[in-house]
């Protein structure tokens, strides 16, 4: 019997279900022929007969072969390799097909699961298009694994938004999804999902913000009651472990040692402009002050002098959270302060480590810290009035004046520019916001549009450096009426260039529900009246500290509709924002907001009553820290 016979016969006995003496026949005829259509069908027998191993073997001789579908079969080999746990096997046949996975859900599963199995992450974003193409639930799901939570990756953005198609009553990845789009203000999504969202609120739905991350949560929710549930299913610990924690014997000092956990630490940093000198202020005969940092490298190097002033700097970046609360504990710090919060690059966990007896949140994040073991959170009364103690885990420890330090040796003075040097039209009134492009909210963007129809000869100058943002941002006003030749968009420039620019607005405008921060005290430091309105929880609520701080009052405006009014009324009254200018030029000085050792004085303070309690046996509660002089020596005004 020739070949083209006995393949012809195995041929038949595979199809009538005759897998043995297809076998048979295959095996006989191996010694006479091994082209690909002989090992395609001896693949096809064994794996009929459970023997998957060598099926794979088998496909992989048929593409080896050659011919018009040697991929294909390449690729049936690969998949039975993986199946079977034959990983080395797989990615060797796998790799060459690279091209192939960028269309073939498939190879894109097996290539990217074996690569993130390995920890081999540096290519696989190419296989986040056809796993969310894919309507397989696995594709999907591993498509979600590989998003990076890079907000600038359009590959993760196209990825979502084809997840959320496959799945749009998923509530995880809407949310997902929407930060994406308010990263770039995409509007008309924005729109879409508030309708959606009101409704499901309004309904008493609230699954959707326990699903979402508390920082980009709070740049649209202004309600401290949802803000408390915002990512709650993150981490949760013991109801046991505070009380353990608190329990543990701890051998006090003469000095209390204060322990500060960041990967911010480097000079340019929005916190350490902020932060540096208060924390060289503080008082060494009284406080021990220790840096737990886990900044990336290239700061740390170029930083390395300046960082030496802060305080003793303990690396915890090749440390586990674990580790790292060892290491906290047998440096036997008395008050733990996380400054991040749920903000980007955190080390949070190491909170639940029980790594200090009084563990505290600050500064990163603007709001309670769900699942995270801390005893205080450092705020004043305008951040956190008394109405809100009810969405807070944490005890308020409230410093006198303002929550937010500020740097007043360091950061720069304006210097000397022109309008035209930065494209601002001359004797044109213009308002400002230098705020994140994220935090212009569509109900930020309304009452804008609302100020431009009321205020026909005004600009507003935004920095944004996104293309996609920029252009959603002027189509937003396009769709509104308002001529988008007034809409004056910036990029981000060098800090002392920055500063320099400020002052050419006339007013500031502030965002909301996520208010400027570092961002306001910045503007109010150059010289720049900010407008804001009476927020409803810490993010919003921010602007109002700081304009008290620095005694301008006025500014804060009753609600949204006195926000619009109050900023037409300085539009029509150029004397009004005149006299602002001057008493921020005069109070810079001689206001507590930019007065460093005052602040430190009733930080330490609020340190001091806090240790006060614990060495009492007594469980923390609501500190009011009084106002106190300011140290003799201090900034001279």
């Amino acid at each position: 019997m020739n070949a083209q016979a006995i393949f012809s016969t195995a041929s038949r006995h595979y199809q009538k279900g005759q897998y043995t003496d297809a076998l048979t026949q295959l095996n006989a005829l191996m010694e006479l022929n091994r082209d690909t259509k002989t090992y395609v069908l001896l693949a096809k027998v064994l794996s009929k007969l459970g023997f998957k191993p060598e099926a794979a073997r088998a496909y992989q001789l048929a593409g080896e072969a050659g011919g018009s579908r040697a991929e294909d079969y390449l690729s049936e080999a690969m998949k039975l390799y993986f199946l079977n746990g034959n990983e080395d096997e797989a990615l060797s046949i796998g790799l060459p097909l690279l091209d192939k996975a960028k269309t073939d859900a498939e190879i894109a599963f097996i290539i990217a699961s074996i690569f993130l199995k390995r920890g081999e992450k540096q290519i696989l974003g190419l296989f986040k298009t056809p796993l969310t193409l894919s309507k397989n639930h696995l594709h999907n799901g591993l498509a979600f694994k590989l998003l990076t939570a890079d907000i600038n990756d359009m590959q993760d953005r196209d990825a979502l938004a084809n997840l959320f198609r496959n799945y749009p009553k998923n509530v995880t990845l809407r949310a997902a999804y929407l930060v994406y789009a308010r990263e770039a203000n995409d509007y008309p999504d924005m729109e879409k999902y508030d309708r959606d969202t009101q409704k499901e609120l309004k309904a008493g739905e609230t699954a959707f913000i326990v699903a979402e991350a508390p920082y980009y949560h709070a740049t649209w929710c202004g309600d401290e009651r949802l803000n408390r549930i915002a990512g709650s299913q993150l981490h949760p610990f013991p109801p046991s472990l505070t009380e353990t924690r608190r329990s543990v014997p701890h051998r006090w000092g003469e000095r209390i040692r204060i322990g500060y956990v960041s990967s911010d630490f480097w000079d340019d940093h929005a916190t350490m402009k902020l932060l540096k000198s208060v924390l060289m202020a503080h008082d060494k005969s009284r406080f021990d002050v220790t840096l737990f940092c886990h900044t990336g490298s290239m700061h740390v190097t170029r930083d390395k002098d300046i960082r030496e002033k802060w305080g003793r700097i303990v690396q915890i970046g090749d440390l586990s959270d674990q580790q790292t609360a060892e290491l906290i504990r047998r440096e036997n710090i008395d008050i733990l302060i996380d400054l991040k919060g749920h903000t980007l690059d955190s080390r949070v966990l190491i909170f639940n480590q029980a790594a200090a007896p009084i563990q505290v949140g600050w500064l990163g994040f603007p709001g309670t810290t769900a699942n995270v073991d801390l005893d205080y959170i450092i705020g004043d009364p305008y951040v956190l009035p008394d109405a809100s103690k009810a969405f807070y885990h944490e005890k308020y420890c409230r410093l006198p004046e303002t929550y937010q330090p500020n740097d007043p040796y360091e950061r720069p003075r304006p210097g000397s520019v022109s309008r035209e040097m930065v494209g601002l039209p001359e004797g044109a009134f213009v308002f400002a916001s230098f705020n994140t492009n994220r935090k212009i909210s569509l109900q930020t963007i309304n009452l804008w549009i609302d100020i431009l129809r009321q205020t026909p000869e005004s600009h507003l100058w935004l920095m944004c450096d996104r293309k996609d943002a920029r252009a959603n941002l002027l189509a937003k006003f396009k769709s509104a009426g308002i001529d988008t030749k007034r809409i004056i968009l910036c990029n981000k420039m060098p800090y002392q260039n920055h500063i320099t620019r400020i002052p050419l607005a006339d007013v500031g405008l502030d965002t909301f529900p996520y208010n400027g921060h570092t961002t306001t005290s910045e503007k109010l430091w150059a010289g720049l009246p900010v407008l804001t309105f009476k927020g409803t929880n810490f993010a919003s609520r921010v602007s109002e500290s700081l304009l008290n701080a620095i005694g301008l009052p006025e500014l804060v405006a009753e609600g949204p509709e006195d926000y619009v009014k109050q900023a037409v009324a300085l539009y029509n009254n150029r004397d009004k924002v005149a006299e602002y200018r001057q008493r921020l030029e005069e109070n810079r000085f001689r206001m507590p907001l930019f007065d460093a050792e005052r602040f430190c004085l009733h930080l330490e303070k609020g340190y001091e009553m806090m240790v006060d309690r614990a060495k009492r046996g007594l469980v923390p509660d609501h500190i009011d820290v009084p106002a106190l002089p300011a140290r003799s020596g201090s900034f001279e005004r």
